[in-house]
């Protein structure tokens, strides 16, 4: 081991050591009597008997370095240097906490301590740690993340697609497994072929040990060793810490799994009694070095419970901040040039990436076969070989790693745009996209935003059958958090992405695959475009019709059927699913009174319901008849042509519906 590797264990150091451990072990003492008292509430996951690992791994590391904890992160953030009245504060809920109060427990973040927060998924923080990781990667930084899991969390896919990716990329993380052998309450050897975790990351590549995580000074030495090779070579390492926690998993935990001869065997062995006796059997503390650190840590907590009961709660009127960023401001009209180009609508969203990127060096694309494959619906072709491997980044098939390491490189700074290949891979995404990208601003309370842009192809049509036919647009358009975009035109597919990779959050896009070969003519300086309202695509009187995406086309032309027969519609596409613009739907409606709306999903809980319930909010008494819908039948999107076409929106269904409105049918 060479020298800046070994831990200098000097009256100043071992006294940080024990202080860090004592600190942890005290504060989360102090949270559990809270937990009683019900001054905090939730769950309360507690690291007592685990303290060594983050004593020797945090400081360790740099002030610009990333940390990613798990639920059970309290001590992690005391030694990271978050104060413990903001720790407490928002323990209580409080505004004055870490997070503002609305993360709690388990969603600890500190933005001035590179701190990204707890995560209460298992294993949701691995794929967030591999993009920070990334995104200092592309930009050359010179920083290290570290990822604080349990053990639990390698059953997780996950995990392995965290590895493989970070093996694969070579990206500077240090992965800390806390293998407190329980995960919540079933033994490792019950729930695992493999109970050597680190012999699961070694199988990707990357450099493994296991350590005892009950000794610091072990761990510490581990940790300058891992962290110094990190900055050397860029690569990945892992750390498996064999530990023990003396509590329950969380207070509601009434530790049925194990007894109590077991715990207090442990507790016999524990780091702060190991630690601490060694030092004074060596002489190199006192007994009134303890007791003077207790004292100190004591009177701290005590202060930090005074900062707690003293806050204040967040009003209610603010219960909607932090869900989403400042909105930016619409972007300038471009000058058009007069001259007209005849482009696909797969070639226009291939130059709205193209002009991205020449635009932004943050912005590159990832997903699977983007790169040499040329994409899926070949939007990318051609794309690599201009911009290189790196900012045309082929993925693994692994939805949930990719799409967590682009919203980690969004919040590291990056702009990064995901292909997901279809709508139904992006439900292997969904945890990733929901609980994290859509969630992680309002948690931090504000302090973390994902400038991140998903892009997907959706929709029926093309005797995909019933696994890859989906229109699951509106699912996501449920999510709070999350921006949701349809571009139906040519000059949306061109300029809808540059607006929504200058947004603050998440943006997703959906891309109808019937509308990849649609060919029209764009003007040549086509640019960004407004992506938050409605546009009236067709002008009439005596009902609108409200639609979006794949849909709209068949719209129009059922609106001109109409008009052969006297009926003239407002065609509407919504353009924005989240947020709806609700103001150009109600206009519509106050003039024509009565609305149909098509929609390519299901229609049980669908997009088009929440249209319709809005509508009957805002407009009742503007209607002359009840709203209707032209939605997807209930059944798997079948294969054969003419059942395909039968379970989806068509022109004659439109126009039928209509009629039938009309008193016409």
């Amino acid at each position: 081991m060479r020298a800046p590797d070994k831990p200098k264990l000097d009256r100043n150091h071992v006294l940080a050591l024990l202080r860090d451990m004592i600190r942890v072990r005290r504060f989360e003492d102090k949270c559990a009597e809270l937990y009683t008292q019900e001054k905090i509430r939730g769950f309360l996951h507690l690291y007592d008997g685990e303290e060594a690992i983050s004593a020797g791994v945090i400081p360790v590391l740099g002030p610009r370095d990333r940390i990613v904890a798990t639920y059970r992160e309290h001590g992690h953030a005391l030694v990271r240097g978050v104060p413990m009245t903001k720790i407490m504060a928002e323990m209580y809920g409080k505004a004055e906490g870490s997070s503002g109060g609305r993360g709690g427990s388990m969603h600890i973040f500190d933005a001035d301590t590179n701190f990204y927060g707890g995560n209460a998924i298992v294993g949701g923080g691995l794929p967030l740690a591999t993009g920070l990781a990334l995104a200092d990667r592309m930009q050359g930084a010179d920083k290290v993340t570290t990822c604080f899991f349990g053990e639990g969390a390698v059953a997780e896919g996950e995990f392995h697609e965290a590895m493989n990716l970070a093996a694969l990329w070579s990206l500077p993380v240090l992965f800390v497994c806390e293998n407190n052998g329980y995960a919540m309450g079933s033994a490792l050897a019950r729930t695992e072929a493999e109970t050597d975790v680190h012999e699961k990351a070694a199988s990707y590549g990357l450099e493994a040990r296991q350590i005892d995580g009950m000794d610091v000074v072990a761990v510490e030495a581990a940790a300058r060793k891992a962290i110094g090779k990190i900055r050397e070579t860029g690569k990945p390492i892992f750390l498996e810490c064999k530990t023990y926690r003396f509590r329950a998993h969380s207070m509601f935990d009434a530790q049925l799994y194990r007894d109590k001869a077991e715990i207090e065997e442990w507790r016999k062995h524990g780091p702060i009694v190991r630690f601490q006796g060694w030092l004074l059997e060596n002489h190199l503390i006192h007994e009134k070095d303890v007791t003077q650190i207790e004292t100190d840590v004591d009177a701290e907590i005590a202060s930090a419970v005074a900062f707690a009961e003293d806050g204040t709660w967040e009003p209610v009127e603010r219960l909607s901040q932090h869900v989403l960023g400042p909105a930016p401001a619409p972007p300038e009209p471009t000058k058009p040039s007069g001259e007209l180009v005849e482009i696909t609508y797969r070639e226009a969203v291939k130059q709205a990436i193209r002009d991205a990127m020449i635009r932004d060096d943050r912005v590159f694309l990832m997903g699977e076969d983007v790169g040499a494959y040329g994409g899926c619906y070949a939007v990318s072709k051609g794309l690599m070989a201009e911009f290189g491997e790196e900012r045309i980044r082929d993925t693994p098939l692994s939805e949930s790693g990719f799409t967590g390491a682009g919203i980690g490189a969004a919040a590291a700074g990056m702009r990064p745009i995901v292909e997901l290949m279809t709508v139904n891979f992006s439900l292997l995404a969904l945890d990733q996209i929901m609980n994290t990208a859509a969630t992680i601003r309002h948690m931090s309370g504000g302090q973390f935003g994902v400038p991140l842009v998903i892009r997907m192809a959706t929709g029926a049509g093309k005797q995909l059958a019933a696994q890859h036919s989906h229109s699951l647009e509106g699912w996501y358009a449920h999510i709070p958090g999350l921006k949701v975009l349809a571009p139906a035109t040519l000059e949306d597919a061109r300029g809808m992405l540059w607006t929504a990779l200058q947004d603050p959050d998440p943006v997703l896009i959906f891309e109808n695959v019937m509308l990849y070969n649609m060919t029209g003519k764009i003007d040549s300086n086509a640019g960004a475009v407004d992506i938050s309202k409605a546009e009236l695509r067709r002008k009439g009187r005596d009902l609108t019709l409200i639609t979006y995406g794949g849909s709209l086309f068949k719209t129009l032309q059922a609106a001109e059927d109409l008009a052969g027969d006297g009926i003239e519609a407002d065609v509407i596409d919504l353009r924005s699913l989240r947020p709806l613009d609700d103001a150009t739907i109600m206009a519509s409606v106050a003039r024509t009174h009565r609305a149909l709306i098509v929609d390519e999903g299901w229609r049980s809980g669908s997009l088009a319901a929440e249209v319709s319930a809005r509508i009957m909010e805002q407009a009742f008494w503007s209607l002359d008849g009840p709203v209707e819908r032209v939605c997807s039948a209930e059944v798997p999107i079948p294969y054969p042509k003419h059942l395909e076409d039968a379970a989806i929106p068509q022109v004659p269904g439109i126009v039928a519906a209509a009629k039938t409105m009309m008193g016409r049918a």
